[in-house]
């Protein structure tokens, strides 16, 4: 027996776009634009998008960008294609978790502790709190380099205590309507590496065939980067902060209780979609352009081996001009700002809730003190990985080797709550979202078993 709808009311904002009326119940309210009709339709698409945008974004970290990078200098265009792959997948998961959250009203990890018990919530999630520290000291880390990039006087310690307490104070004491106001707009800044390939001036019929057909070697340098990319791509973290973001969204319209958020309608689950699909359609076509990029100036003049994001908008100044560097490393840093907050929300979503705390950006530190301090451990101990000497090569390996074992984990209690009909009465996953949500778990079982190979070869 399926369980029953319920329904809700969205609040949006007055130009968002008008569901109207469902069941007696108030879905959304406009007011006229006034205008032509292209920028009525771009200003009602832009406030359809939230959460999934901010998701979709965060995944293309500084850490990201230098293994995009990489991709692009060792073997020029014939990765491509991989933009084209992962999005779907990507996008499938993240709508399954997305769907999770409006349904249960719950985060990933609280239905996790709820349908499956805590024993599996609790190594998964010290995984994912050591993995996401290790990638926000390599980000932390990266932002700074780049920064020096453009001002070398600029002193590295300064500069990581900066934005290591900058993006504390941020997350802590701003309110979440604001803060995520903030990352939405911040996701703008991903347009940079589209701007920095056009001005690579890439050759786009060459660039056209390798993104349709898959090229591959099978030699064990690509299959680990292939892996390194599908690591960088779809993270544990992500999957984390999607279903905590839908619960924060609805808690921001007024429904703060458990009951309030159950159950979902059509128009809130088409809103959905649209925007998470959009987050995910940005975070890949922006790693195509950047692999774009780096192949047609990098691997073209011999460049081969990028080790970090900073390293590669560097490489690209003496073949592609000060327009492309300065894009690329504005990037990096703007980037840093948008996908630091959310690795470190992410860990501290997942600890609470499995432990049972209050949680959210939407309380206050007073309210949340275990949430925020878990955000606050995170930051300084990844700022701390900055001092002791770590790689920061060395510390994403880590984090891919420990995303890879937590991955198929989370992955498989996702779809099973997906499909389960008790969970999600009547949107469980279909036969080719749930076919599709199989092969990423096996795909990701592989690529967390190359990645130990990595480390211990």
């Amino acid at each position: 027996m399926k369980k029953p709808t319920f329904q809700k009311t969205i609040e949006a904002p007055a130009q968002a776009l008008q569901f109207g009326v469902e069941g007696g119940q108030k879905i959304a309210k406009t007011m006229p634009l006034t205008g032509h009709a292209p920028l009525k339709k771009a200003k009602n698409y832009w406030y359809l998008l939230g959460p999934g945008l901010t998701t979709g974004a965060s995944d293309d970290d500084p850490s990201g960008i230098a293994t995009y990078s990489q991709t692009g200098a060792q073997y020029g265009f014939g990765l491509l294609w991989l933009a084209a792959f992962t999005f779907p997948l990507m996008a499938v998961i993240q709508e399954m978790c997305a769907r999770i959250g409006l349904v249960t009203g719950r985060g990933l990890a609280g239905n996790i502790r709820v349908h499956f018990g805590r024993k599996i919530l609790y190594i998964s999630t010290l995984f994912l709190f050591a993995a996401n520290t290790f990638n926000i000291g390599a980000d932390i880390g990266a932002m700074a380099n780049a920064v020096q990039l453009l001002r070398p006087s600029f002193n590295f310690t300064g500069l990581v205590i900066g934005f290591t307490l900058f993006i504390l104070l941020l997350q802590i004491f701003t309110p979440y309507v604001k803060y995520a106001r903030y990352l939405k707009w911040l996701a703008l800044v991903l347009f940079a590496y589209i701007l920095s390939a056009i001005l690579a001036h890439p050759d786009w019929h060459t660039v056209l065939h390798y993104s349709i057909v898959p090229h591959l070697t099978f030699s064990k340098d690509q299959i680990l980067l292939i892996c390194a990319i599908l690591g960088t791509t779809i993270t544990p973290y992500l999957f984390f902060w999607q279903t905590s973001q839908e619960i924060e969204e609805e808690i921001s319209a007024g429904q703060t209780t458990l009951a309030s958020r159950m159950g979902s309608e059509p128009a809130a689950m088409k809103k959905m979609r649209i925007d998470v699909w959009s987050g995910m359609f940005l975070s890949n076509i922006v790693m195509f352009f950047i692999i774009a990029a780096c192949a047609s100036v990098l691997f073209k003049h011999g460049i081969t081996n990028i080790t970090t994001a900073a390293q590669a908008a560097n490489a690209l100044r003496p073949f592609a001009g000060n327009a492309t560097f300065w894009l690329f490393a504005i990037g990096i840093m703007g980037m840093g700002l948008l996908a630091i907050p959310v690795m470190a929300a992410a860990s501290a979503y997942a600890i609470s809730e499995t432990i049972g705390k209050r949680q959210g950006l939407s309380h206050k530190l007073k309210q949340a003190s275990a949430f925020y301090g878990v955000i606050i451990i995170s930051m300084f101990t990844g700022l701390g990985l900055n001092f002791v000497g770590l790689n920061p090569i060395k510390a994403l390996i880590y984090s891919a080797v420990l995303n890879g074992i937590v991955a198929p984990i989370i992955l498989v209690l996702i779809l099973l709550m997906a499909r389960n009909e008790k969970v999600m009465g009547e949107w469980t996953n279909g036969k080719i979202s749930g076919g599709l949500g199989w092969f990423l778990t096996a795909m990701m079982a592989v690529s967390g078993v190359a990645a130990i190979y990595a480390l211990f070869p």
